[in-house]
């Protein structure tokens, strides 16, 4: 049986402006980086950057604390950090991954062929979390993400018997930050087609980052064939990209990445993935005093349906 702290002492606790961790440079955690030195002045103090590989985070901060307005700015500024220094701030982002497919895979579930690999590198963090006894946020970038962080939670709260004992990351400490993009290549299919223009006020989009992704074109005039429709896109804009010979990691790395942690350290709705209490599943939340707060709204059966077979498929995964 699965027993994980939910006590109140093991909510989050962030200040005004976070010290945001990060591991992996690669082309996500380096865009995403870009991002948040530009944007985040105002919610974060500094960026301690780690990889494993030689030189590259000195490479980032070489680059990244050059970045500044003519005029001068509160940018926060980039240290490089060693992987054991990873859990001193406030926010850590897991964007390292062990295999990414190159741009020759342009079918199938691309995202699920790393979980195998990537869930062992998440759990190791996820460990020496629990051993410094962690408080701040643990956020998953690296895809699958939300296998990830269900990973991340139960490998936290084993002993070193491998039995739960609680003791590790709260569900409420960890997110996944993948749906983001999601919304956003839903925005974009939106605004060129304009059967999609009713998701551009009244869509929503929830689940994972992945081919069991669910949109809905419309909370109060759901259409289930348009919403599906919309969902193959946005669900395999990743692969058409790849057929240009190009990786898609510029969109995920701001949308999912830079803007919604911004979103999330500003208190204001953002999407992600939550713990429900057996999975982690994408929806629209915000970060409140007292934990995640998720929207609430009335469901159509069809969408209803469709979400409860995404939660039952995520469940089914070890």
């Amino acid at each position: 049986m699965e027993i994980f702290n939910t006590a109140p002492l093991s909510l989050p606790r962030l200040p005004d402006k976070a010290r945001v961790t990060l591991l992996a440079l690669g082309d996500v955690g380096s865009t995403l980086l870009m991002g948040l030195r530009l944007l985040g002045g105002d919610v974060i103090s500094s960026l301690g950057i780690c990889d494993v590989r030689e030189n590259v985070a000195s490479r980032w901060e070489f680059e990244l604390d050059q970045i500044a307005p003519p005029e001068g700015g509160p940018l926060p500024e980039a240290d490089v950090i060693a992987p054991e220094q990873l859990f001193d701030g406030d926010v850590f982002l897991f964007c390292a991954s062990r295999m990414i497919p190159d741009t020759s895979v342009v079918q199938g579930d691309v995202r699920m062929a790393q979980y195998g690999l990537n869930r062992e590198l998440v759990g190791h963090y996820a460990r020496m979390a629990r051993e410094k006894q962690y408080r701040g946020l643990f956020v998953v970038v690296s895809d699958p993400v939300d296998p990830l962080c269900r990973w991340a939670l139960r490998e936290s709260n084993k002993d070193e018997r491998g039995v739960y004992d609680g003791l590790g990351l709260s569900p409420e400490q960890i997110r996944g930050f993948g749906l983001g993009v999601m919304h956003a290549r839903a925005l974009y299919f939106a605004r060129r087609d304009p059967r999609f223009a009713s998701y551009l006020t009244e869509g929503r989009a929830f689940g994972p980052h992945g081919e069991d992704l669910v949109l809905a074109n419309s909370l109060t005039h759901y259409d289930d064939a348009l919403s599906r429709e919309l969902t193959e896109l946005v669900a395999h804009a990743n692969l058409e990209m790849r057929k240009l010979g190009f990786k898609p990691y510029v969109a995920p790395a701001l949308s999912s990445g830079a803007l919604t942690l911004l979103a999330l350290l500003r208190r204001q709705w953002h999407y992600a993935s939550l713990y429900d209490g057996r999975v982690f599943m994408g929806r629209r939340s915000r970060l409140t005093d007292n934990g995640p707060e998720t929207e609430h709204v009335p469901l159509p059966p069809a969408l209803a349906q469709r979400l409860a077979d995404t939660r039952a498929k995520l469940d089914a995964i070890e």
